[in-house]
């Protein structure tokens, strides 16, 4: 009976931990034990965009500031290049380009590892573009890019040139983009898996994140509804997990069920991205601030 009463016990506290650590507003289980936000600092204007590279270094942008940083493996923090376009989102192309959101001019940047810049695209069948706003890069060399239209005050114009807010899908050697989605109300965050086949947007104004499949044309298609949460950028873990950023980090799993909350002290977290030497680091881009948390789980972009 004593064996029998003490089993149950244990059994009963697994239980309540698991259903503990899927309570949506709990701290994540991937979150490594014992982990706290660290705070790395807090110069900058408004921070944006992060990615890392192969070695785990972690790029990001201070928009109004026009800069791109660096935050290197040993946590030591360096401008990588001045006059950034006014750069938004970026993400590292297995060449370790910087592909760049550079929405001063609305243009898609490729910025190589010593910063000489080659401009991608500038239009859209000869429209100027509203905004390149975040960006990935599919396995095979594709690019995807968020469109919508904020109005920058460091713009002449006082009006969209194209009246849809997009993805656009620029394939490997192309000079054009093409439509690869359009049913949003203003899509901001984007991030694809590891294999190529999927590919998450979050529609901000739309309140909604969505789920689509690739096509081979790199169109996306099928589009599932993965919550219902207003959303700004996006991060994958090696799980399939989806981290949310807006209101602190929202986590949810790869069947849609949200798994916990990450409370960041800022009134609005940009982004995230995984990096650092292992990239267990989830480092994140809020405000005038930008923070790390050591994690159980890898980054799975």
């Amino acid at each position: 009976m004593k064996c029998s009463f003490y089993s149950t016990l244990l059994l009963g506290l697994c239980y309540c931990m698991n259903v503990r650590a899927a309570h949506p507003d709990s701290i994540p289980a991937t979150v490594a034990d014992n982990a706290t936000l660290e705070l790395v600092s807090k110069q900058f204007a408004f921070t944006e965009g992060p990615v890392a590279d192969k070695k785990g270094n972690i790029f990001f942008t201070d928009q109004p500031n026009n800069k791109i940083w660096k935050y290197d493996t040993r946590g030591q923090l360096s401008v990588f290049l001045d006059k950034a376009g006014r750069s938004n989102g970026l993400y590292v192309d297995r060449k370790g380009n910087i592909i760049a959101c550079a929405d001063e001019k609305d243009e898609l940047w490729s910025i190589s590892p010593k910063g000489k810049i080659k401009i991608l695209v500038n239009n859209f069948g000869g429209h100027q573009l509203n905004g390149p706003n975040d960006v990935w890069v599919a396995p095979g060399g594709g690019i995807y890019f968020t469109d919508p239209y904020y109005q920058r005050d460091y713009w002449e114009r006082k009006q969209p040139d194209i009246k849809e807010e997009r993805v656009y899908y620029l394939a490997p050697g192309a000079k054009e983009p093409i439509i690869a989605a359009e049913d949003f109300v203003k899509p901001n965050g984007i991030i694809g898996t590891p294999d190529g086949k999927q590919v998450y947007v979050a529609d901000i104004n739309g309140g909604k994140v969505y789920r689509y499949s690739v096509n081979s044309d790199g169109t996306l298609s099928r589009q599932q509804l993965m919550a219902s949460k207003t959303t700004d950028g996006l991060a994958l873990d090696d799980k399939g997990n989806l981290y949310l950023c807006g209101n602190g980090i929202t986590v949810v799993s790869k069947e849609g069920e949200q798994t916990g909350f990450i409370p960041v002290p800022e009134s609005w977290t940009a982004n995230a991205c995984f990096g650092g030497k292992n990239n267990d680091i989830l480092f994140i881009t809020a405000g005038k601030s930008i923070y790390t948390l050591k994690m159980k789980v890898k980054g799975g972009e």
